[in-house]
Formats: C-alpha cells, sequence, structure tokens
C-alpha cells in the first residue's frame, strides 16, 4: 500500500468525518481517478512526435500511453477524422496514489513561480482540472532528451458531490491550494 493511501485510511479518514460532518466513512469522498492527457497541435503533420510524447507519459506514470485520434474532421485546423492527435494516461488504485503523492510533495514545488493552484480548477461535482506549462518539472524526465516542451492537462476524479467536499479531500491529501 502506498504511503499517501495508508495516511488517507489512517489519519484523513477520522479528520474527514469530522471536517466535512459526516457520519458514516462511506459517505466521505475518495479518489477515483487521475486521467493526465497530452494535446499537440504538431501531430497533424508528423504523427510520429506522438512515440515522444508517449514515451515521457509513460516515464511519468508508470503505465502506458494511448494514443488519441481526432472525432471529428476541421477543415480551418487542416484536421481530418482520425488523425492522431494526443496522449492520454488514466491512472486507477496504487498508480493513482503514487501519482498525486508524487504531484503534491515533488513536482508542484519545482514549477516557476508557484504561488498554489488557483481554486476555479473545479467543475461544480468536486473534480479538480489543472495545466502544467512544461513536463520538464517532473523528476522522471531528462532535460537533455526533451524534443520540445510541451504543457500537459492533469483532471483528478473525486467521489464528492460538490466542490467544497472535493477541495476539502484534495487538501488533505496535500495539494497546495492558494489561500
Amino acid at each position: 500500500m502506498n504511503r499517501l493511501q495508508s495516511k488517507y485510511n489512517t489519519e484523513l479518514v477520522p479528520q474527514l468525518m469530522k471536517q466535512l460532518g459526516k457520519k458514516n466513512v462511506m459517505e466521505l469522498p475518495k479518489l477515483e481517478k487521475i486521467v493526465i492527457s497530452v494535446t499537440t497541435s504538431d501531430a497533424v503533420g508528423n504523427p510520429k512526435l506522438l512515440n515522444g510524447v508517449v514515451d515521457e507519459l509513460t516515464a511519468i506514470t508508470g503505465q502506458k500511453a494511448v494514443i488519441t485520434k481526432a472525432k471529428k474532421a476541421i477543415s480551418n485546423f487542416k484536421l481530418r477524422k482520425g488523425i492522431p492527435l494526443g496522449v492520454r494516461v488514466t491512472l486507477r488504485k496504487e498508480k493513482m496514489w503514487a501519482f498525486i503523492d508524487k504531484l503534491a510533495n515533488l513536482t508542484l514545488p519545482r514549477v516557476r513561480d508557484f504561488r498554489g493552484l488557483p481554486n476555479r480548477g473545479f467543475d461544480g461535482r468536486g473534480n479538480y482540472n489543472m495545466g502544467l506549462k512544461e513536463q520538464i518539472v517532473f523528476p522522471e524526465i531528462n532535460y537533455d532528451k526533451v524534443e520540445k516542451v510541451r504543457g500537459l492537462n492533469i483532471t483528478i476524479c473525486t467521489s464528492a458531490k460538490n466542490d467544497a467536499d472535493g477541495k476539502a479531500l484534495l487538501e488533505a491529501l496535500g495539494m497546495p491550494f492558494r489561500k
């Protein structure tokens, strides 16, 4: 069991029950999955660029990344249906806990001019979206082997019913929000 997951089960569950006023452990919000995605417009002209992005996301998450394809054709962007556009990884269970621990304690403090995560990233149902401008803040990425600095989107899906419960869960897990 991961360090953060065991801390959640032993220390954070009673603390969250008291903080949120829940009577039953099953009412508490839990992490369900984390989705990390990278979409690049360069892949329209050269789809082989995505192989490097797949390798980087695989190194960051420890799980094989999947190439995503365009759903619709948009002529203004020279985009046809089925062209590879991006890369996505969905993390669950052990790898999800390891990733959120690494994100909160190692990666976010390495971001330049970081003042905390904005509160506006919640979607109304307790899920949180955030973007990173460069993948080189992750310790697994070798800066010398990076072809191009790309951003990535991270979606943290929780079982919370509202944003307040989702934020309480993420703050308890160590995510640094702005005050």
